[in-house]
């Protein structure tokens, strides 16, 4: 009996590289991969890459340089790098580190099969196409195990809003939506899994038109009907842009119970004149009405934002702008980076802002969020929540899960096992964390 093959992989940055590692895992196990932990056990090693971060291409070169040495005990091993930055550099992968076997951008994964034949036949494979047949639907039917309670399903993938300082509908494409029947069909596939919560995923999540039976279907529709799949406990969905937040969504907010009282809303920055300069087609104040709308049909939720400080030409009075912003919404999460130049974008030939001045903005800014943060948290003290148990914690007894507002939530001597959703009265508030005891 042939041994199967081992696939370690490694995922950077966003949520749907998660999904997407998972797909490629599963295209892989039709040629016999089984995933290991250990790079140094592995007959292949793929990066999933992601373009959002700080030099991510560099990063990518540095891991592949340390990888090198594995490849020199095991010739048979082979190296591949997908993802954004694959989809970004190309052929250079290959030119700079000569120990990568194959490189495939993030359109093009179901093509792994045939991609890993060639490398096993001692080629070179190399794809970073557009291609036009449907990815997802290409990927039915392979090899699924088990899942944990809570899963991603991405429902849309690339970008139309071209802001200055991004790379996605460079590396991603247009937008494009799968057909509501499909997403349907893969969320009771979950469901059947053990899955009880799942989080849609797109690049630009609610601007979904998703093929429906009377037309295109908007993520509002899509939702409503994943609340329908017996089993499905939860729904939540990011990342999405304030100017695709429809009536419809914002309704969907008060009317679906099992739409998590959680929203991902990234607004970048407070100031108009830079909004206007990142190609943000909405205003500080337009946000904030935005953000008055959605709490008056769900007063609890809970939001989050991104912030990029730094922007090229960001005054002083800019970068105060959205610290007013900030202190009126009072985030329960926020990611928060400095600017950083991505080759190929409109911001990237901008004078950039002096790099301690834009530091020093970025701590203020932290720490600002970090009190809020703090805040919300410190609130949580005595209510009842439920937790979707997720996993064993680390003391005796103890279980791990996320709350209804996406807290981590350790449960003291918990009576439910993984996949239940327990009802806890929360304790303590700990710096990223709840404590709560079993009701």
């Amino acid at each position: 009996m042939t041994s199967p093959k081992k696939l370690f992989i490694k995922t950077y940055g966003c949520q749907m590289n998660v999904y997407d590692s998972e797909r490629m895992a599963e295209a892989l196990g039709g040629q016999g991969y089984v995933e290991t932990l250990d790079a140094a056990d592995a007959d292949m090693i793929l990066l999933n890459t992601c373009h959002i971060r700080e030099k991510a291409a560099e990063k990518v070169y540095s891991e592949l340089g340390r990888l090198k040495p594995l490849k020199e005990l095991n010739p048979n091993l082979k190296i591949g790098v997908a993802g954004c930055v694959a989809q970004a550099e190309g052929e250079e992968i290959m030119r700079r580190q000569p120990a990568v076997d194959l490189v495939v951008g993030p359109q093009s994964y179901h093509r792994l099969p045939q991609m890993e034949a060639r490398v096993r036949a001692g080629h070179t494979a190399l794809d970073t196409d557009f291609p036009e047949e449907d990815k997802f639907e290409h990927l039915k039917g392979r090899p699924k195990a088990r899942r944990a309670p809570a899963a991603f399903l991405t429902v849309q993938e690339g970008c139309d809003k071209f802001c200055a300082f991004c790379v996605v509908p460079y590396t991603r494409g247009a937008e494009v939506s799968r057909p509501a029947s499909r997403v349907l069909d893969e969320a009771r596939e979950l469901v059947e899994r053990g899955v009880r919560e799942i989080t849609l995923l797109g690049q630009n999540v609610n601007a979904y038109h998703g093929a429906g039976p009377k037309g295109d279907m908007t993520l509002a529709a899509l939702i409503k009907d994943l609340a329908k799949v017996d089993g499905l406990e939860r729904i939540r969905y990011t990342t999405s842009h304030p100017n695709d937040m429809d009536d419809a969504l914002i309704e969907a907010h008060g009317e679906v119970p099992e739409l998590m009282p959680y929203l991902h809303l990234p607004v970048q920055s407070g100031s108009d004149q830079i909004l206007k300069r990142m190609n943000r087609s909405h205003t500080a104040e337009s946000y904030l009405r935005l953000l008055e709308r959605i709490r008056a049909v769900r007063p609890d939720i809970i939001l989050s934002g991104d912030f990029i400080v730094g922007f090229p030409e960001e005054t002083d009075a800019d970068f105060e702008a959205t610290m007013e912003l900030v202190r009126e919404v009072r985030y329960g999460y926020a990611y928060s980076f400095k600017y950083s130049t991505r080759p190929g974008t409109p911001a990237a030939e901008r004078p950039l802002v002096d790099a301690d001045v834009a530091d020093a903005r970025l701590q203020q800014l932290q720490a600002l969020i970090t009190e809020h943060q703090r805040d919300i948290q410190g609130s949580m003290v005595g209510r009842e929540v439920s937790v979707l148990v997720e996993r064993a914690g680390r003391e005796p007894g103890q279980m791990l899960g996320k709350s209804e507002y996406l807290h981590a939530v350790h449960i003291d001597d918990a009576k439910a096992a993984i996949g239940d959703i327990a009802k806890v009265r929360i304790v303590e508030a700990k710096t990223n964390s709840l404590r709560a005891v079993h009701l």
